[in-house]
């Protein structure tokens, strides 16, 4: 099986152990991603507030470039798909002109939502050679992935469970919570910094009321704002995981993420050495 990969502007920077944990796991999983060619940005997240033409074009151009693969375009990063899919509705309705040729057919898929679907759950089982089921944990899905509805296709928008069904598949306990799509502030961090800190504090402390022991993303601008805001906390640090993460940790493939862990402000080791999950 082959699909054609975005990865988009974070993947290629601040979240590239991301990037490598999402291209393991499909190894693993026997699917082959194909990087599009000369990828550019999206336009998430301030392009549409300033032109909307541009908002669409940015999205369009990858579009267009995915389209000639004839391929489904996965993306792993919620603002992507979201800016994706919303092209893609703007040019079916024919509201914006771009200089590509863009049918708008072209599948676009929510990666968390591709591997929740009850094909991959079973093929996430058969891969799965460790259990992670003494790991406590909340899936924060964020604002983007789901909402809008009308563009994201989501109709459990205010209780998600795709990030859940592949928590489950591992092992892990998914603790229920009232935050899974409470926006963490990213957006507002630039210009309103005390706003984007206020959001984001509640979410880890909502998190730990909880029970949890860590927090389960897939958007790398909510595990970057989750995790540097709790730089230099010491011991009472909460890890902030990608799902590939502990889909890696599940096949066996312990040596690259503890590579990855590395960079993130809260060290997940000394949980997952508690828990028996990595030695």
């Amino acid at each position: 099986m082959k699909m054609s990969f975005y990865p988009g502007c974070s993947l290629d920077g601040m979240a590239k152990e991301y990037a490598r944990s999402v291209v393991a796991v499909f190894e693993h999983l026997d699917i082959e991603l194909v990087e599009i060619d000369d990828w550019s940005c999206c336009g998430a997240t301030a392009a549409h507030s300033l032109d909307e033409m541009l908002a669409v074009a940015l999205s369009a151009r990858n579009l267009a470039a995915a389209e000639k693969l004839g391929l489904d375009m996965l993306t792993s990063c919620p603002n992507c798909f979201n800016r994706l899919r919303f092209s893609q509705n703007m040019l079916r309705e024919k509201t914006t002109d771009v200089p590509w040729e863009v049918t708008g057919e072209l599948q676009v898929r929510d990666m968390s939502r591709f591997l929740a679907e009850p094909e991959m759950i079973d093929r996430i089982k058969q891969r799965t050679v460790r259990q992670l089921s003494n790991l406590k944990m909340v899936c924060y899905y964020g604002c983007q992935m789901v909402r809008p509805p009308k563009i994201t296709g989501y109709t459990d928008y205010e209780n998600p469970q795709t990030l859940d069904r592949i928590v489950n598949a591992v092992g892990a306990e998914v603790l229920d919570w009232s935050y899974k799509s409470t926006c963490c502030g990213a957006s507002i961090g630039i210009g309103r910094k005390e706003i984007q800190d206020s959001l984001t504090l509640r979410l880890l402390t909502k998190a730990r009321q909880a029970g949890a022991e860590a927090i389960v993303v897939s958007c790398p601008l909510c595990q970057a704002n989750l995790d540097i805001i709790q730089r230099g906390a010491g011991r009472s640090v909460i890890p902030v995981f990608y799902v590939t993460d502990l889909l890696t940790l599940a096949f066996g493939d312990e040596e690259s993420a503890r590579h990855w862990f590395k960079m993130r402000f809260a060290d997940p080791l000394p949980l997952l050495k508690a828990r028996g999950v990595m030695v």
